[in-house]
């Protein structure tokens, strides 16, 4: 069987007969302690993940950064309001398309103060200009068949007379408009807690707040230590964590990594006073399929609010970050 892995944001898949449809996604809480039960029951997965977070837990070492230094555990872009998305402009900045209308300042400003719950820390910045570089990622790619303006004012899709099948996508090929921007500051997830990190606020014409880039050299960013990653196996039937992609106080969405004919996922968490292992449990498919690697978010409940523990994954015992 040939195989093909393909791993990305928002990927939707069609599969050729023999597998069984991908489920819907159900929402987990986690009623106990490390090791408590989870809502929607993986029954026999429980165990083996359990097992599995409970090493993953225990090879954990933060280092000296995480408690006095800066650390931050989201990406480096943020935004700072409702966006006001659509399809097009949720692709674009995803993809960190942008253009600017505006002159960027290339004067480093001052060293800052980054404020945290404990206290407060002065780090060196960088410039408007090198804050922009870092956000923009280029030009949209060829888009053969792609509108070149947004969806509201792009042609009706159609096949084009060379082609055996449309190659019209759902978003246009833009870029977003950079019109001015200002030294400010954005909240950020680090491992001494949300802390107000200076950062370039870029007012983009197409979104209704503001994005930011955070401010901060990277000198001044710590390290985090790579774990060791586990020598067995991930078990049967249970899935790694991708990305963290919302932390609300004590509930954690994040994305699960399974197969295209696996069914679910269900949340699976392993929680303690100093550290959260997340992943999923699967039902996986039989008979034969392509081999994809499909996104799916999952919700799920701690029995505490997150604060300053990290949250890993049950594969490879790394560290997620929180992604917009």
């Amino acid at each position: 069987m040939r195989r093909l892995v393909v791993v990305g944001w928002g990927l939707v898949v069609a599969v050729a007969g023999g597998c069984a449809p991908v489920g819907s996604v159900p929402v987990g809480s986690v009623p106990g302690g490390a090791g408590g039960a989870v809502g929607g029951d993986p029954g026999r997965h429980r165990e083996a993940f359990d097992e599995r977070a409970a090493e993953v837990a225990g090879a954990w070492r933060p280092g000296s950064d995480w408690s006095s230094g800066y650390l931050p555990l989201q990406d480096a872009t943020v935004l700072t309001g409702q966006p006001g998305f659509t399809a097009d402009t949720e692709m674009a900045f995803r993809s960190g398309w942008y253009r600017d209308q505006i002159p960027m300042p290339t004067e480093v400003p001052a060293d800052a103060a980054i404020r945290f719950p404990d206290g407060a820390l002065t780090v060196p910045l960088i410039s408007a200009a090198e804050a922009y570089r870092q956000l923009d990622q280029g030009d949209p790619p060829p888009c053969d068949g792609r509108p070149r303006v947004p969806r509201a004012a792009a042609p009706t899709a159609g096949t084009r007379p060379d082609d055996s099948v449309s190659t019209q996508a759902a978003t246009a090929c833009i870029p977003l408009t950079v019109t001015g921007v200002t030294l400010g500051e954005a909240e950020v997830r680090t491992s001494r807690g949300v802390a107000a990190v200076p950062a370039w606020l870029f007012t983009v014409a197409e979104l209704t707040a503001p994005v930011a880039r955070l401010a901060v050299a990277a000198r001044a960013v710590g390290a985090v230590t790579e774990p060791a990653a586990p020598t067995r196996p991930l078990p049967g039937g249970v899935a790694g964590a991708d990305r963290l992609q919302r932390v609300d106080h004590a509930r954690l969405t994040y994305t699960v990594s399974m197969g295209a004919c696996d069914t679910g996922p269900t949340a699976l968490v392993w929680e303690s006073d100093d550290v959260v292992v997340v992943g999923g449990g699967v039902v996986q498919g039989t008979g034969e399929c392509v081999d994809l690697a499909v996104l799916k978010p999952v919700t799920v409940t701690l029995t505490a609010p997150l604060g300053t523990r990290p949250v890993l994954d049950v594969a490879t015992g790394r560290l997620l970050t929180l992604t917009p």
